[in-house]
């Protein structure tokens, strides 16, 4: 581009006091073909606008799950809580992501006990105490897109493997999120996540993971939950994506319903926990946009 342009980015900012220096520092990397390496594309790199409209997004987002939280107890459907988050995204001008997106008939997704992901609010499924359940909401909120995702135990008091098994999970987020810095590698994510979840027995869902969020629902990357340091795309600042492990307490297989065409479960019907944040890559580190 012309130093005097507008910056490709959309922010109205000339291109030499915006994006000038990033492409230039882009530029002089070597990249590794055998470690797969890859440059962000332009299209997934946000804004200062554009951030704004993630947050914005994602307060109305961490408002259904704290919602989440007061309302799980024995006794209630996951249709109740399908509901309750409708209201609440109605009432914030928001909408949901997941209802109608590809057929899902729901706002959010609410997965208990072996199931791993998009499992479908019904009435006939009643939260029991001592279960764990993942609910997993995405707001839209003027365009902008925000993803989350919480464990909750049903009634406060679970089994010690569930109880683990959540909290492990949990870490394995936040080990995860510690591994992004800015000019570092998407595989830095997978290692760090695998490694945690590895130690303490546990095995690590392949078929799905995290990805690019603001401007959609899905962007590049897909961000794997293992793999190797330094593999993959660039990390850089403006990129926002989840990270979201699943963590299976038995082994890392999964099946998909076939009456649904989307509930995911465990195929050896053990136990399965999640957590998933947005999350934007800064000059600094790493900013949380939706929790």
């Amino acid at each position: 581009m012309n130093r005097n342009e507008l910056c490709w980015c959309g922010s109205g900012k000339k291109y030499k006091r915006c994006h000038m220096d990033f492409d230039a520092k882009i530029s002089t990397m070597r990249f590794s073909f055998l470690k797969g390496q890859s440059k962000p594309p332009h299209e997934i790199i946000n804004n200062d606008r554009d951030v704004a409209g993630i947050k914005k997004s994602g307060v109305v987002n961490d408002g259904v799950l704290d919602l989440m939280a007061e309302l799980i107890k024995p006794g209630v459907t996951t249709e109740q809580l399908d509901n309750a988050a409708a209201d609440y995204m109605k009432k914030h001008n928001a909408v949901s992501a997941t209802l109608n997106y590809g057929g899902f008939p729901k706002s959010i997704c609410t997965s208990v006990n072996d199931v791993v992901c998009h499992g479908i609010p019904s009435p006939d499924v009643v939260l029991k105490e001592g279960d764990i359940i993942n609910v997993d909401s995405t707001t839209i909120v003027d365009g902008y897109y925000a993803d989350a995702s919480r464990m909750y135990i049903v009634g406060g008091v679970t089994t010690p493997n569930a109880k683990r098994l959540v909290e492990v999970t949990k870490e394995c987020m936040e080990i995860g999120i510690a591994a992004i810095k800015p000019w570092g590698w998407l595989g830095d994510i997978g290692a760090a996540v695998g490694a945690h979840a590895g130690k303490n027995g546990y095995s690590v869902v392949t078929d799905l993971g995290g990805h690019g969020v603001g401007k959609k629902f899905h962007l590049e990357p897909f961000v794997q939950h293992t793999g190797r340091k330094e593999t993959g795309m660039l990390l850089v600042p403006g990129m926002v994506l989840t990270v979201e492990p699943m963590i299976n307490e038995g082994k890392k297989e999964l099946y998909i319903d076939e009456v649904d065409n989307w509930t995911a479960r465990t195929k050896d019907g053990k136990l399965s926990a999640q957590w998933e944040k947005t999350v934007l890559i800064t000059e600094k580190g790493t900013e949380i946009l939706s929790s």
